[in-house]
């Protein structure tokens, strides 16, 4: 089984500040000549006081912080407290943000409650437009079921000409290292999504970065979930059923990647190369920074 190791180096313009919290990136979209990538910023590590910003870059590395791109929710909505998460879906021209809300203020004894919703813009730029329609996807009724706690972080890929929203839950009465990999389907961006009945369809994993891979979908997997998956990519023919193809030492925490056949519906993307994930450093906050992903040495 082959091996690939992360290598890291800095997001300049979106790494370590005091006091500020940046993290959660997004899978990065190109644009003209423009990468863009969006992501959870606040004050707090956990992210639960976060509004979504982006930035853009030429090279991949220098990145240009550009503002806000979506607020808080109304009070009393469901998003009211943090808005976090983000990622994003091109279809049909327009530009979707999926993004993670929760109502709840952190703070003792917090217990989040998030489900995730959809604005749409023109521009990569904004302004965005929540839908009507939100949530988008919420966590399930049935208490038995994986994702009956919260749900959190869409991943989508564009296949066999519908939007296959990839997404992480957890049970009630379940702790985070139990989270699980589920997948809601749609014929239209803006959905409905209608959960596939194999969910979960990973039996792990704190975090969802998927890709089109030949004509299936691979994933990376984290720290969290059962050890024979951790730190590892899996890949599905089929986009459900996964099985370990690499193992991947120094895994990035919580990775966006370029993903540029991620919504081409081409059969033919490629192993991602690159992208970016939540850097640590003691006594810092949480912030972006970059991997590489390349052959580990023998």
């Amino acid at each position: 089984m082959t091996t690939l190791k992360a290598t890291y180096s800095e997001a300049q313009g979106i790494g370590v500040e005091e006091g500020v919290m940046r993290r959660d990136p997004s899978d990065i979209i190109k644009v003209g000549d423009l990468y863009y990538l969006w992501y959870s910023k606040g004050t707090i590590s956990p992210g639960y006081d976060a509004t979504v910003w982006y930035a853009t870059s030429l090279d991949g590395h220098a990145w240009t912080e550009k503002g806000m791109a979506l607020a808080k929710g109304e009070p009393g909505s469901w998003d009211a407290a943090s808005v976090f998460t983000p990622n994003i879906l091109i279809a049909e021209g327009r530009y979707w943000l999926f993004y993670t809300g929760t109502s709840r203020q952190f703070g003792k004894g917090f217990n989040p409650d998030s489900k995730i919703g959809i604005a749409v813009s023109d521009s990569p730029d904004g302004p965005w437009e929540r839908l009507d329609t939100n949530p988008a996807l919420k966590n399930s009724d049935n208490p038995e079921d994986f994702d009956s706690h919260l749900i959190d972080d869409a991943c989508l890929v564009v296949r066999e000409g519908k939007y296959w929203f990839y997404y992480k839950g957890r049970q009630l009465g379940k702790s985070p290292a139990e989270t699980k990999l589920g997948l809601a389907i749609a014929s239209q961006p803006q959905g409905p999504y209608k959960r596939v009945e194999d969910n979960p369809v990973i039996p792990g994993n704190h975090e969802v970065l998927v890709w089109p891979q030949g004509k299936g979908v691979a994933a990376m997997i984290g720290t969290t979930g059962p050890k024979e998956i951790t730190r590892s990519i899996m890949v599905a023919d089929d986009g459900l059923h996964f099985s370990k193809t690499h193992n991947v030492i120094d895994v990035p925490t919580a990775a966006g990647a370029y993903r540029p056949e991620a919504f081409s519906d081409s059969g033919a993307g490629k192993r991602i190369q690159w992208g970016v994930h939540i850097g640590k450093q003691k006594g810092s906050l949480p912030f972006i920074e970059r991997f590489d992903l390349v052959p580990a040495s023998n």
